[in-house]
């Protein structure tokens, strides 16, 4: 009986287990994003298939050059939101977690939870709940700004600002997971570090800064990914706030994805994007894990 046989016979019946998993994972999932790699390089219609371009790259030409570069424009808004929101998120998420943490048991259970519930609220809701408060006739922030004396803002329809009132209502927007995940991090956080410091001299702050943030290096580097391809692929947020778009001010790498995709049925030009989408996220995730990367244990 060969090694192979031998592997099998004795390890093969759990294989079974997995095998629904990854045949609906290469079903649905590896088939699709091989066949979209694929399409990429292809004129493709629904109605008369595919055919390779000539060179290979061009669709991917065509996607920087088309309609005046709005692809790079869309790149650079994405690049926007994404800076902002991610760090916010993470400086959110890390504070009010550490003001939490001293707290008994329960009342951490308690803000665990509360803070958790905007992660489980639909982005159709967050969005049309933002889309009310800034509607320009009588909306929440309308009504600061005229307490406050100040003209009239139009949020979502001045094309100078519209990005930028999206992007603030998702700063706005608690950073449930960071929250969560900070504050289960530093209860893993040995009380001795803590203990030894405090004998030292070192006042709250300096604990903080100097034990309890390089300890989540591990914890920030999984937010900042995760937050980081979040921010990159938003689609639903500013395609319910503004449906019609205002101009190219608001125009995102996925909501151009889709307008080629599936408005346009130009499969081929909206999968080139989809991959240069894959390839930023993979250049950024690998500086970002350069960045925050530790060899800490406790």
């Amino acid at each position: 009986m060969t090694s192979v046989q031998q592997f099998f016979k004795k390890y093969g019946w759990s294989y079974l287990f997995i095998t629904p998993s990854l045949i609906t994972f290469a079903v649905f999932t590896l088939f699709p994003v091989v066949w979209s790699f694929v399409i990429s390089f292809q004129d493709y219609s629904l109605v008369r298939g595919g055919t390779f371009v000539t060179p290979l790259w061009a669709n991917y030409t065509t996607a920087f050059t088309m309609l005046n570069g709005i692809f790079v424009t869309s790149i650079r808004n994405t690049i926007f939101y994404t800076v902002f929101t991610v760090t916010s998120n993470i400086v959110f998420g890390l504070v009010l977690a550490s003001l939490i943490q001293p707290l008994s048991n329960r009342m951490r259970t308690f803000f665990r939870a509360a803070y958790y519930l905007p992660a489980v609220t639909s982005a159709l809701i967050i969005g049309l709940t933002w889309a009310y408060i800034y509607n320009a006739q009588w909306g929440f922030a309308t009504y600061l700004t005229r307490a406050l004396g100040l003209p009239p803002i139009r949020w979502l329809s001045d094309p100078d600002i519209a990005l930028a009132s999206i992007t603030l209502s998702a700063i706005l927007t608690l950073p449930a997971t960071a929250i969560v995940l900070f504050s289960a991090a530093m209860g893993a956080i040995p009380k001795e570090y803590y203990e030894a410091a405090e004998l030292d001299g070192a006042n709250p702050i300096q604990r903080w800064w100097n034990i309890t943030v390089p300890l989540l290096k591990s914890t920030t580097l999984y937010l900042v990914v995760l937050y980081t391809i979040a921010s990159f692929e938003v689609f639903e947020r500013i395609y319910i706030m503004v449906p019609s778009g205002v101009g190219n001010s608001t125009q995102t790498i996925v909501t151009q994805i889709y307008n080629n995709g599936f408005k346009e049925f130009d499969f081929g030009i909206a999968s080139a994007q989809a991959f240069v989408l894959f390839a930023i996220i993979a250049v950024v995730a690998i500086f970002q894990f350069r960045a925050f990367r530790s060899d800490v244990e406790y």
